[in-house]
């Protein structure tokens, strides 16, 4: 029976802190905190049956805010915003002014500065209704937090539904013309987490170009094509099957840390972005969304020091995201595709995460 409950996690900056439990039919759970809307733990069968716990992340609140972990910023299970990925400079224009952000990745902006959304407590109310449950959280960005111009009223609802699949629906309105790049930061390791690399992990992505970066993992601006490159996953590929050649943009990324274009066409809604599959365990994840991107990365940043739920350290490449997004530095390249939230207008992006056997 689908079931949704909460208990309390902590406290953080004087604020209670929940922990939310989302129960599907098949009993598959996905743990919620309204700390940083970051999913905790989020459960899923093998092809025998048995479930494992399948994303990296803590047991309890402090693992997530403890100095040595918000030191290496892997932001595990995080919602984030204002602004998915770098921005250049840490600086964009918008009707003339120009907007100064904090530089917190090198000289850029990454995931909405030191103390973006996936650091703020959000408030939350859960429902139980038929074969979902759903948990709707809440957060209100007063104007010109982390330097971002307009209130921002963000709601992000996480729905668990049979048949192994997470809904997550995102929706802002803002009081001042701004800009605005919500996505989800869960690292996957699909034999179960801290249960060694994910080099083996098939991936298939439904993308013809990828936006390359400078030494400075900045969006150049351009739409490369993947042929005859490492990045094409067209076909499934093992990650770890190109990952160490010699290219100047896995140099650069050390690894895939890359925005993917979405095949899309003249598809509206929601298509199928990606599709993961790891052959021991026979699971496979399949991801959908309306947005135009999809950040592939490969955990090249994770070193071990930090230990997960299991009592194992997090190792190099032990998890891979995939973040369904506008394209990054948006702002600054006029020909990508806009961020730009009028007053007046709703955000409303959609992504759909979905579990199987193979």
């Amino acid at each position: 029976m689908t079931s949704i409950g909460k208990e309390p996690f902590g406290s953080h900056d004087g604020k209670t802190v929940d922990l939310y439990t989302l129960t599907s039919t098949e009993g598959a759970t996905v743990k919620i905190s309204s700390y940083g809307g970051i999913i905790t733990s989020w459960t899923a069968p093998d092809r025998s049956g048995k479930q494992a716990d399948v994303v990296l992340g803590f047991k309890n609140l402090a693992g997530y805010t403890n100095p040595a972990y918000l030191a290496t910023g892997p932001y595990f299970g995080a919602l984030i915003g204002r602004y998915g990925n770098r921005i250049g400079g840490a600086r964009f224009s918008l009707n003339g002014v120009e907007y100064q952000l904090a530089a917190n990745d090198g000289p850029n902006n990454l995931h909405g500065g030191p103390k973006g959304f996936d650091k703020r407590i959000w408030d939350g109310a859960d429902e139980a209704v038929g074969d979902d449950a759903a948990l709707t959280l809440e957060y209100v960005s007063p104007a010109g937090e982390e330097g971002f111009p307009g209130k921002l009223s963000t709601t992000v609802v996480y729905t668990l539904q049979s048949g192994g699949v997470l809904r997550i629906d995102y929706s802002a309105t803002t009081d001042k013309t701004t800009i605005v790049n919500l996505t989800q930061h869960t690292y996957f390791n699909l034999a179960g987490e801290g249960n060694g690399d994910i080099l083996g992990t098939e991936l298939e992505l439904n993308a013809s170009r990828f936006t390359p970066v400078d030494a400075n993992l900045i969006a150049t601006g351009e739409l490369r094509s993947v042929e005859g490159t490492p990045f094409d996953f067209r076909r499934a590929t093992a990650i770890g099957a190109r990952i160490s050649q010699k290219d100047q943009q896995l140099g650069y990324g050390h690894g895939y840390d890359h925005n993917f274009v979405i095949d899309r066409g003249s598809e509206m809604g929601l298509v199928w972005a990606a599709r993961a599959y790891e052959p021991v365990s026979g699971r496979l994840l399949e991801v959908l969304t309306t947005e135009p991107g999809v950040q592939f990365y490969s955990g090249n940043f994770l070193d071990g020091s930090l230990v997960g739920k299991s009592g194992k350290p997090y190792t190099h490449r032990s998890g891979f995201c995939l973040e369904t997004q506008h394209y990054p530095d948006s702002p600054n390249k006029p020909g990508f595709p806009s961020v730009t939230l009028e007053r007046g207008e709703t955000y409303a992006t959609t992504t759909v995460f979905k579990f199987s056997v193979r």
